[in-house]
């Protein structure tokens, strides 16, 4: 079991995660092969008994803690603008999909067909990749202006990677949703950001 704190802001460090292997894909053509699985996986969890059985185990979010602290300590040297973009915007994107019941409807109608693939090929299958990268660009990027992704052209310019890129904006924005649904809004970041420092920081400890 983990504190009540750390499980509070869990599905944030989910979007954190979301966000940095976004930004790593893009730059380097590559991240975190756990991390990654660990995002793609927790879109398709769509019934949890509680917040962490989303993300397997607490370590499989160490980028995703890790990002959070770099982004809220004011003692950090890593604050990062564009991973700060990147989390605001599948925030806004989650937002605006709660809003859009169609939308809602046809996101989970695709996730479920992807979960009925999963009987046949494994998560890190391109297939699993593609298909909801696809449901990312089908369904719910056109709820908001495109999230501009900014990289290395010859790592961007791959269809792999561009496909990893839309699922993992799509593991971000469901993350989002489960914050959401713990009771996280956007203005907690900045007005509870101390509160949401100590569980990072806590967090970071039972892992390491």
């Amino acid at each position: 079991m983990i504190s009540p704190d750390i499980e509070r802001h869990i599905a944030l460090a989910g979007v954190c995660q979301a966000a940095a292997l976004v930004q790593s894909v893009a730059r380097k053509g590559s991240a975190d092969a756990q991390a990654i699985e660990t995002s793609i996986s927790s879109i398709l969890v769509t019934a949890p008994d509680n917040p962490q059985q989303v993300y397997g185990s607490l370590p499989n979010l160490t980028v995703g803690f890790n990002t959070l602290l770099a982004q809220l300590d004011n003692e950090s040297r890593h604050k990062d603008a564009e991973i700060t973009r990147y989390v605001a915007s599948m925030l806004s994107l989650e937002r605006k999909l709660s809003k859009h019941p169609t939308a809602l409807n046809t996101l989970g109608e695709r996730i479920s067909h992807v979960q009925r693939q999963l009987a046949h090929i494994d998560i890190e299958h391109t297939q699993i990749m593609s298909s909801l990268a696809s449901v990312y660009t089908d369904v719910v990027s056109p709820l908001s202006p495109k999230i501009q992704i900014a990289g290395n052209q010859q790592y961007l310019g791959l269809e792999t990677n561009q496909h990893k890129v839309r699922a993992l904006l799509l593991a971000g924005v469901r993350s989002a949703v489960l914050w959401r649904q713990m009771g996280g809004k956007r203005r907690h970041i900045l007005f509870n950001k101390n509160q949401i420092l100590t569980a990072a920081k806590q967090a970071v400890r039972v892992i390491s």
